[in-house]
């Protein structure tokens, strides 16, 4: 590096989470997720009203319960395992040339705060790296119009990449293998479920490059340029090399979708409707993969292995083991690392 060359500035972005278990701390994250035009794609003022009168007030108690059963002495797991990866890829990158933030899109430590930070260090480049493998505009679009958003403001403007989607690096999928590998040699399973966050299908529908979008295998059972951002093809375009990483028969593979909110209809095959599927086949032990999260968080803890575990169980299954997320496996911080240095 030349000398008196400024450094590369680096920021982590993840998801978010409430600042505590309490209602009003829940409540409060939930009103600016759910604002978000690029989450609840709905005009303004509905917008306003379903979030405030309606989500916000009744969901919060409930989602406080649910955050209860997952916080520990650290805290939120979707923030200190963000920490620590942030912290392992510091101790990773040479702090000559590079200076790494993290941040996440919603609550605390905020956006604003860690580009705060990168520019007060006078970095000639900002990589931003949304933690979200498949893009989608409710999540990597979000986190982009956010970054413009606050940098359009300053008189100096460095530049700024984005890293658009990482769910093909090899690295990324080798730590998913790795884990999946560690279950494997403890049990054999009848099924291998790949769960991933849904969206509505209107948010799909509305990325659809020259009427490609079918929402069915006839589109997403190839990946091509012309679905190279519809979030639903990424999702099982990362089931199939997964599948082929880990040698898994494909009659034994199913690619499904969680979290619904709303009375719309989201992406298929709902989870739960796989979960009773399963069930009525006789199918007995499950491996459950979540490879749409990078962090431990409520949706995969809770709602996969705790929520769908205990749904599968009662209609007759014997054994449903989730595969923990990344956090800050060494595996994942080197995938970190490389697509930071592919981007410098």
């Amino acid at each position: 590096m030349t000398k008196n060359k400024a450094k590369v500035g680096v920021l982590l972005v993840n998801l978010g989470t409430p600042d505590s278990t309490a209602t009003g701390d829940v409540r409060k994250y939930l009103r600016e997720f759910l604002m978000d035009w690029r989450v609840i794609d709905i005009p303004a003022v509905p917008r306003w009203m379903l979030v405030n009168l309606i989500i916000a007030p009744f969901r919060a108690p409930k989602s406080a319960k649910e955050y209860r059963k997952l916080w520990t002495d650290r805290g939120s797991p979707l923030l200190f395992h963000t920490e620590d990866l942030r912290d392992k890829l510091i101790q990773k990158l040479d702090p000559k040339e590079y200076v790494v933030e993290m941040a996440m899109r919603y609550q605390s430590p905020s956006i604003e705060e860690g580009l705060e930070k990168l520019n007060k260090a006078n970095v000639r480049k900002i990589i931003v790296l949304p933690l979200f493998p498949q893009y989608a505009s409710a999540t990597n679009g979000s986190v982009v119009d956010k970054v413009m958003e606050i940098a359009k403001e300053w008189q100096i403007i460095p530049n700024i990449t984005f890293v658009n989607n990482f769910m093909e690096h090899p690295l990324f999928l080798e730590a998913w293998a790795e884990l999946g590998r560690e279950w494997m040699e403890k049990e054999t399973y009848d099924m291998y479920l790949f769960s991933y966050h849904g969206l509505p299908e209107r948010q799909i529908r509305k990325g659809s490059v020259d009427g490609y979008c079918q929402l069915s295998d006839k589109c997403c059972g190839n990946y091509t340029k012309k679905n190279q951002f519809c979030y639903r093809g990424q999702c099982f375009h990362t089931t199939r090399l997964l599948s082929a990483k880990l040698g898994l028969p494909e009659e034994k593979v199913v690619t499904c979708f969680q979290s619904r909110l709303g009375k719309d209809p989201w992406i298929k095959p709902y989870t739960e409707d796989v979960i009773k599927e399963m069930a009525e086949k006789g199918v007995k032990k499950v491996l459950v993969f979540s490879p749409a999260f990078v962090a431990d968080c409520l949706e995969t803890t809770v709602e996969v292995g705790e929520e769908y575990k205990e749904e599968f169980e009662e209609l007759g299954g014997e054994h449903w083991d989730l595969v923990p997320s990344l956090n800050s496996r060494d595996t994942w911080v080197d995938c970190i690392k490389s697509l930071v240095e592919e981007n410098t």
